[in-house]
């Protein structure tokens, strides 16, 4: 598709209309919106009963554990047997393309589905611990945040990352860090151990499908999915993860960042390493100074961090879609033909051109702040005193326009 400099955008609009879409939204809101009306888990309208039925029917959650323990296998014999070649593997791109990018749409549209289909759930359900411990809820999802980095850095920092031994490592790896982790706390590790898990569970908060408190499979408006994310440990590191990490994709094509890797005496590895913790340590600082900024302007709110947080998800989504869409069009397709046997399949026409795609880019990006900004609001409303809940926040806004002109200015610097 070009690199961002080609694409026909003039700065100056994308950052005015950023600007303008985040301001005419926060005004917005704090003349109409003065009570909160986000629900969490208590909102929904509920499907069916023969659709709940056949949702959570054994022989339903049975085969979809099938199915993910089926590709499993097949990624794993082209791992073992296919060429070292990812123009001819399928492999990588079933990883990185097919499973990583591919979640976002597959859980905006049918809610958690790595839950289901998780090959390593199945391995475990085959001999689960008698008695398994209970996890500390200090714990929260602080393992999935680490192995969220870990999963970052083989794509975006390791040498041959593409390669079938590098694959095999990191796949043994993270498998036995699983199947320990669940071995020791029951089937409970995975919703907060396994990165995919935690990954598909928080962009499902933002699915039209989704379950009420009650169990009730229903319809629910995405607000009411974000507003019932937990507030857990390791919330915020997840969120900063996923920022921080696309923020350093975005940067790592950058010709000046080439040349610095190329030219420290450190070595690219090193240099790559500092440069994707440095991007999401920017994005924790950042939101780490607005949390504290709440705080001494509220000091009756004592968990500014997690209480805005899910704020974030949205803001993460508008990133994944801007940085991954022309990736995913373009290579799913060939991935999957790869896999039925084609050899060096070409990748498809792609489905927009610069401009079109500039204007997906910008567009994900505003508006996924936008419904930050909204998520935030309803929030603040719900936890402030009306005669402060705009006042009080204006660090959040502030934040979110930092972060918009940042993520517009790595696709047009």
């Amino acid at each position: 598709m070009g690199s961002p400099h080609d694409l026909p955008l003039p700065p100056f609009y994308a950052y005015a209309g950023a600007f303008a879409a985040l301001l005419v939204s926060f005004l917005a809101l704090g003349l109409l919106w003065s009570s909160s009306r986000f629900r969490g888990d208590l909102a929904g309208r509920p499907l069916p009963a023969a659709l709940q039925g056949a949702a959570d029917a054994p022989a339903t959650r049975t085969a979809l554990r099938l199915l993910g323990a089926a590709t499993a296998l097949l990624f794993l014999l082209h791992l073992l047997l296919g060429p070292d070649d990812p123009d001819r593997n399928p492999a990588p791109g079933a990883l990185y393309v097919l499973l990583w990018v591919g979640l976002v749409p597959a859980s905006l549209l049918f809610g958690p589905v790595w839950r289901l289909l998780n090959p390593l759930r199945a391995l475990h359900a085959l001999r689960p611990p008698p008695n398994p411990r209970p996890l500390p809820a200090a714990v929260g999802i602080r393992p999935a945040a680490a192995g969220l980095f870990l999963f970052t850095w083989l794509e975006l920092v390791a040498p041959d990352s593409a390669s079938t031994t590098t694959l095999l490592v990191a796949l043994a790896v993270h498998a036995c860090c699983q199947l320990l982790g669940a071995a020791r706390y029951g089937d409970r590790w995975f919703a907060h151990g396994d990165p995919f898990e935690v990954y598909s569970s928080l962009l499902a908060r933002l699915s039209p499908l989704g379950r009420r408190a009650d169990g009730r499979l229903v319809l629910r408006s995405p607000f009411d999915g974000l507003d019932s994310t937990p507030r857990v440990p390791g919330l915020v590191a997840t969120a900063c993860v996923l920022l921080g990490s696309t923020a350093y994709d975005g940067i790592s094509d950058n010709p000046r960042w080439i040349t610095v890797l190329q030219t420290s005496p450190l070595g690219p590895v090193p240099v790559a390493t500092l440069g994707l913790l440095a991007a999401v340590a920017l994005v924790a600082v950042c939101y780490g100074l607005c949390a504290g900024a709440l705080r001494l302007m509220n000091p009756a709110l004592t968990t500014p961090l997690t209480s805005f947080a899910h704020a974030l998800l949205p803001i993460a989504l508008g990133y994944l879609v801007a940085h991954y869409f022309s990736l995913f069009v373009l290579e799913a397709p060939r991935t999957v033909m790869l896999a039925g046997g084609a050899d060096s399949a070409p990748p498809p026409a792609p489905p927009l051109g610069p401009g079109g795609l500039a204007t997906l880019q910008v567009g994900a990006i505003v508006t996924g702040h936008v419904l930050g900004v909204v998520a935030a609001h309803d929030r603040s409303v719900r936890l402030f005193p009306p005669a402060r809940a705009v006042a009080g926040q204006l660090p959040l806004f502030a934040l979110m326009i930092a972060y918009t002109l940042g993520g517009i200015g790595l696709l047009i610097a």
